[in-house]
């Protein structure tokens, strides 16, 4: 892996990291914000503490599990990622309340054009801000954008300590059935 100094890391704040993503894809993963990590790298959930790609494959989405350096590989398996909010941050707490909300904006109109079978957010608190949702909970929601259904999934970081990697694959097992039947 790649290593940066601190200052590499801050400087990485100002750059944008490409969605992976196409038209009517099975699942589109939406992730808060990069990283600065994510943000330094291009790749998305590159921070090592990160489970996303772990999760991923423990759940049955990829046959091997992906490095953050092979994320266009996901495009094969009908799999796609963006986030909540372009900026990058150190901490999601960096973003503000208005970042989140117009984040879901801009979220909603681009998964109206994508058109994927679901929108998986992976975080509750984050889906809770764009959305205007304080009750929301893990699992699918009610929400539709145009014919896409939303699920909401925990956290892959490595912060998050409510859920294990075994924990999370099970919630991801449930979107990818659904998302299969």
């Amino acid at each position: 892996m790649t290593r940066f100094t601190p200052a590499e890391l801050e400087a990485a704040r100002d750059r944008l990291v490409p969605d992976v993503a196409a038209d009517g894809l099975q699942v589109l993963f939406c992730g808060i914000n990069p990283g600065l990590m994510t943000a330094a790298t291009g790749h998305h959930f590159a921070h090592p503490g990160n489970r996303f790609w772990p999760v991923l494959h423990l759940s049955g989405f990829t046959p091997r599990l992906l490095k953050p350096s092979e994320q266009g590989e996901l495009l094969s398996y009908g799999l796609g990622i963006t986030n909540v909010v372009a900026r990058a941050s150190a901490r999601a707490d960096e973003l503000s309340a208005d970042e989140y909300r117009e984040g879901g904006r801009l979220l909603a109109a681009r998964v109206e054009r994508l058109r994927p079978r679901w929108l998986a957010v992976v975080g509750v608190t984050a889906y809770r801000a764009a959305f205007d949702d304080r009750k929301a909970k893990i699992g699918p929601q009610e929400r539709t954008f145009g014919s896409t259904r939303v699920w909401v999934l925990p956290n892959p970081s490595g912060l998050n300590a409510h859920w294990t990697a075994a924990t999370m694959a099970e919630e991801f097992g449930r979107l990818r059935e659904a998302a299969q039947a």
